[in-house]
């Protein structure tokens, strides 16, 4: 009988742990701001404190935790300010990766599925669905722009941006109806990347969702 390795199990409870803390953040349990202890966890799923110590990291790099040295872990907290500037510099930088992505002539088969998905869940009405692929569309645009220093930073902003608005989807029960103009915005850069790759003109953004292009 087959059975599982140490450093697979060791991964397997890291992950299930993660993924029971990203329910209890979710769910408001453990909300906005709020202080993760460690010893807290531990105790109440019975597994030690390194684990928990693990599973907080694995959550930092989705974007839902925030870590400063020598200080505890935090759920991810954002103030209006904090979303006003990230738009800001989200529209600095998916403007240049669209840009970009236009003048590499990209193929656009992975960022029209993603577009596809979301369309399929938002008529569903998995939202979870909807705000996963919503995430990965961004990323991806980012990832058509070649550009390595781009990528890293649209990661560092986008993860948690993502993460803090499913919790406030979460908490709100917000219907995916709300997202109909967001999913037109999202068809329409593809379709202006498409109309750029014909040669007919050049790929520029406005604002949140909002390009336009301008012909040679």
């Amino acid at each position: 009988m087959p059975t599982t390795s140490a450093p697979a199990a060791v991964g397997l409870v890291k992950n299930n742990l993660a993924e029971e803390l990203r329910k209890e953040i979710l769910s408001g349990s453990l909300k906005p701001g709020m202080r993760i202890v460690e010893g807290k966890w531990a105790s109440k799923f019975g597994v030690a404190q390194g684990s928990v110590r693990e599973a907080i990291n694995i959550l930092a790099q989705a974007g839902f935790v925030s870590k400063a040295p020598g200080r505890s872990a935090r759920v991810i907290h954002l103030s209006e300010g904090d979303v006003a500037h990230i738009y800001q510099l989200r529209g600095a930088i998916e403007g240049l990766a669209a840009r970009l992505a236009a003048a590499a002539n990209p193929n656009l088969n992975v960022l029209q599925a993603t577009m596809d998905v979301m369309r399929e869940s938002a008529t569903a009405g998995n939202r979870e669905g909807l705000l996963d692929c919503d995430l990965l569309y961004h990323l991806e645009l980012c990832e058509m722009s070649r550009n390595p220093y781009l990528i890293e930073h649209a990661r560092r902003i986008l993860l948690p941006f993502f993460a803090f608005v499913r919790m406030r989807v979460s908490a709100s029960g917000q219907d995916p109806s709300a997202w109909d103009k967001d999913l037109e915005a999202h068809q329409r850069i593809i379709d202006l990347l498409r109309w750029r790759r014909r040669g007919c003109g050049t790929v520029r953004k406005e604002g949140h969702g909002t390009f336009r292009k301008d012909c040679i």
